[in-house]
This record gives C-alpha cells, structure tokens and sequence, in this order.
C-alpha cells in the first residue's frame, strides 16, 4: 500500500465563515483551498438535543494539504471556526490516493508520464 501523501480536509460551516477558515488554515501551512456554498439540513430532534439552532445556508471548505501537516491545520480550522464558535464548524478529513497538479508533485508527474 502506498504512502498517504496528501490529505484532504473538509471544512462545513455557517456561510460567511470561508475566510476565517481559509485565514486559520494559512497560518498553519496549507497554500489554498476552495469553497462551495451548500444547503445543510438538521433533524429538529438533534437540534433541540444539541441546543442549537442549524443555519441552512452553509460553505464547503476543501483544502488539499500534505498528510504531515493535517493534523495542525485540523487544531487551527477547528480553534477558530469548530462547533464552539459562530462558525459552527464540522472539520474532517479524507486520504488522497492519488494528485495531479498540485504545487510540489509537478516532477513526480513528469516521472510518472
């Protein structure tokens, strides 16, 4: 199995929020991401369980970074923008199996063609 090189981290928050996840997830290493706006649902059950109130209008945050440097922007997103704050935000990530394009592999693809 190969080494996971790079990990991708998903950040779902309250709309208006992109840029204070973007900001936290900079000052910690990533170069970049992209965000998406989204509609979230909530079961009322959870909501009153939870006491919280859902905002339906969301933004998807994705942000691709180097698998050693995940955890930290994890700790940074979820500082400023987790479910303590006004954010609201849900923050995970996923493996990246394989990447095309990204800034520093652009010699691996090279040796790969």
């Amino acid at each position: 199995m190969e080494d996971v090189k790079y990990e991708t981290i998903f950040c779902i928050i309250n709309a208006g929020f992109a840029e204070t996840v973007m900001d936290a997830a900079r000052e910690a290493g990533a170069k970049g991401g992209t965000v998406m706006s989204g509609h979230g649902t909530a079961n009322k059950e959870a909501e009153q369980i939870h006491k919280i109130t859902v905002q339906s209008e969301k933004e998807i945050v994705m942000i691709v970074v180097e698998a050693k440097i995940k955890d930290e922007v994890l700790k940074a997103i979820n500082k400023t923008a987790g479910l303590n704050s006004p954010g609201k935000g849900v923050i995970f990530s996923l493996p990246v199996s394989r990447a095309v394009g990204l800034a520093g592999n652009q010699a691996e693809e090279k040796t790969q063609e």
